[in-house]
């Protein structure tokens, strides 16, 4: 007899375990079969048994088992005299836990009892024989799985596997797919993909229909339902699934994720769910069903979501970002390679630049390249609006009909909302109607779920009436004509007020997909690459260290650093204004601006009787010296009698002290044929210099 009094003063553990959720919900029997493993042991002489059952649902493929360890620790501490367990598969389904199981069983004592026989692991045949059980239970599992996912992918690459249903599909049959008869269902995905072609980003998306109180479906498995329908306000990851599963274009794939087996702390670990790419896809069969957009449109999303993932790629685009600079994410650096960033400064945030510092962030090597915003969006902006006032017109007439159908979507929405409702409120009285009055019981619990549904159905009826109190009014003649005067007039309409960046970067990244920019000497170099594979070169001025956007053209230095030596500041301002200058803001030049200019450029200030030491005389200056009139001196000047220098028209007339002493004024006025002017105090001179 292998049962000894020593082995029945220890404990009986009695070891229960099943592998999924599944068995435990659908395999019942199985489960009191192992329990019933207590009664055996106590048959067999132990006063009771110990169940461990904490692995109930977990495999017994290597993965961590808490069930399993505590049974070990038990045994090591010599408090078992059996184990017990319906076959050997329970304790184990890999070689190592179930040597290791025997190796400790034999070191201290232990039997293994199942329903077969009661094994010594102490006895060498005992031994060998459960090894051998083990190592069949081990290639039986392989076997079955080998099968079981070989007749899967069999399947599938038919295109006639559907473990479950994309929201949107149902099953047709057992090997077929097709759209959901439910309209409210069809046009709420149909809704997710119109909104992406217009915002362009999955997050936008996804703001909108939480903004605007848009729900979609969901699925719900219960053991009462199955597959139940319901409707909430959709989160991120909703909205990614429907916009990236290709199912949607009417393809079907398979072995679009996979599984990677890894060690931690001696156990096996399975991570499931890891994306492969396309490339690696075991299954893709394209037309394979009805789909809600063409494989092309399909294609062309996943391109621009890639191109929105500014962290994966090469280069991507990223996605639009906050900002008024209207190039962001498509300029690439003609040096590095690298992509160029964008920076905001200045007391509105408003002030931008792009500049290139990967290498300075990477290798702590200098910044690359860098420049204001300003000449670079103005030159890019410009070669859109050429290429693209041909489609003005057709894009005025697309933004009308666009506002009519937007207009109407929510609506749209609530409707069907509100038709579903009534449905299952009618439902609801129909039950209510169909059960005995005196069964209260039923009746009252049938009568709060009528009640509910009237609920839902004022709830749905009240957002319908709002919408309708504040319906956006429909476009009229007036807003209609004004839309096609600016689709003529695309200029127009890109700086109208009303024109945000938001929609000037969605124009520019619709035409062009990248651009490549150099600095070369003090110009900006540009090869826009656009997206019909066209290319067109630009270049631009580049601004000199110090200047900006808002300072004053070249020629106003030179201006004020020549009137500087001729004028004090008050009379510099006084005749820049009657020249018609103004500053770099546009504006009207003061003494004190005229001092801040000096300064900022290193001019100096004019000092009192400079021209005198330099031996220079104005115009009224040497009229006075030699007793004529100015007007008369002017004339002199015009017909070549005296030398003087003017730095440009309505400037100062500089004479020279040396050219007036060499003047000769009797033979001025003999070849001139005119006499002297009147020395009269009262006549009045003007002066036209």
């Amino acid at each position: 007899m292998k049962i000894t009094a020593e082995h029945l003063a220890r404990g009986a553990y009695v070891y229960v375990r099943q592998s999924t959720a599944d068995q435990l919900v659908n395999n019942p029997e199985s489960r009191r079969r192992q329990y019933g493993l207590a009664e055996r042991a106590r048959s067999l002489g132990w006063k009771d048994a110990i169940v461990i059952d904490e692995d109930l649902g977990r495999s017994g493929s290597g993965i961590s088992r808490p069930g399993f360890e505590k049974l070990l620790a038990a045994i090591c501490d010599g408090r078992v005299g059996a184990v017990l367990a319906i076959e050997a598969s329970r304790l184990a389904r890999n070689g190592r836990d179930w040597h290791t199981l025997i190796e400790f069983c034999g070191l201290v004592g232990t039997l293994i009892i199942d329903e077969d026989g009661i094994y010594e692991p102490r006895h060498p045949n005992d031994r060998l024989l459960l090894g051998m059980k083990g190592t069949m239970s081990e290639l039986e599992l392989s076997i079955l799985r080998a099968r079981s996912i070989e007749a899967l992918k069999q399947k599938a690459r038919r295109g006639e596997l559907f473990l479950t249903v994309a929201i949107g599909y149902v099953k047709s049959g057992r090997n077929r797919i097709e759209k959901d008869p439910d309209l409210r269902i069809r046009e709420a995905i149909d809704l997710v993909f119109r909104r992406f072609d217009e915002l362009q980003s999955i997050r936008q998306v996804h703001l909108w229909l939480r903004s605007e109180g848009i729900m979609l479906p969901a699925v719900n498995y219960t053991r009462a339902a199955d597959r139940a329908i319901v409707w909430k306000l959709p989160v991120y990851n909703t909205v990614h699934h429907i916009l990236t599963n290709p199912i949607y274009a009417g393809a079907y794939a398979f072995g679009r994720t996979c599984s990677k087996v890894t060690i931690e702390a001696g156990r096996k670990r399975i991570l499931r769910g890891i994306r492969r790419d396309r490339a690696d896809w075991e299954v893709l069969l394209i037309d394979h069903h009805e789909g809600y957009l063409s494989w092309h449109d399909f294609e062309r999303n996943q391109r621009l979501i890639t191109d929105n993932a500014t962290s994966k790629g090469l280069v991507p685009r990223g996605a639009l970002r906050r900002g008024e600079l209207l190039l962001g994410g498509l300029l690439r650096c003609g040096h590095c390679g690298r992509k160029l960033h964008v920076s905001y400064s200045g007391s509105n945030g408003n002030t931008g630049r792009y500049h290139c510092r990967g290498a300075q962030v990477n290798h702590g090597t200098d910044p690359c390249i860098g420049f204001g915003s300003l000449r670079v969006d103005q030159a890019v902006s410009a070669e859109v609006l050429q290429r693209l006032q041909p489609l003005g017109i057709e894009a005025a007439i697309k933004a009308i009909e666009t506002s009519t159908v937007q207009a109407g979507e929510k609506r749209r929405h609530v409707e069907l909302a509100l038709e579903q409702a009534r449905y299952e409120a009618a439902h609801a009285r129909r039950q209510y109607d169909a059960v005995d009055p005196d069964n209260r019981l039923v009746a009252g619990e049938l009568e709060r779920r009528w009640n509910a549904a009237l609920v839902a159905v004022r709830e749905r009826q009240d957002e319908l009436d709002a919408l309708d109190r504040h319906k956006p009014e429909a476009l009229g003649d007036e807003e209609r004509r004004s839309l096609l005067r600016m689709g003529a007039d695309l200029e127009l309409a890109w700086h109208h007020a009303n024109a945000t960046a938001t929609t000037r970067k969605r124009i520019i990244r619709a035409v062009i997909r990248e651009i490549v920019v150099a600095i070369e000497d003090d110009h900006i170099k540009m090869l826009v690459h656009w997206q019909g594979g066209d290319h067109t070169a630009l270049s631009v001025r580049k601004n000199k260290a110090g200047h900006h956007r808002w300072g004053a053209p070249p020629d106003i230095e030179e201006l004020i650093r020549a009137l500087a030596r001729q004028l004090p500041d008050r009379a510099i301002a006084s005749l820049l204004n009657r020249l018609g200058k103004t500053t770099g803001r546009q504006n009207g030049w003061t003494q004190s601006r005229v001092c801040t200019f000096r300064n900022q450029h290193d001019i100096a200030v004019y000092k009192k009787d400079e021209r005198s030491e330099r031996g220079e005389y104005t115009l009224q200056e040497t009229a006075a010296k030699l007793g004529l009139r100015p007007m008369t001196v002017l004339r002199m000047i015009r017909a070549g009698d005296l030398k003087a220098e003017q730095y440009c028209k309505g400037t100062p007339w500089i004479i020279r002290h040396e050219d007036i002493e060499q003047l000769d004024i009797q033979h001025h006025s003999v070849r001139s044929g005119h006499s002297p002017l009147s020395q009269s105090q009262d006549q009045q001179i003007q002066l036209f210099q």
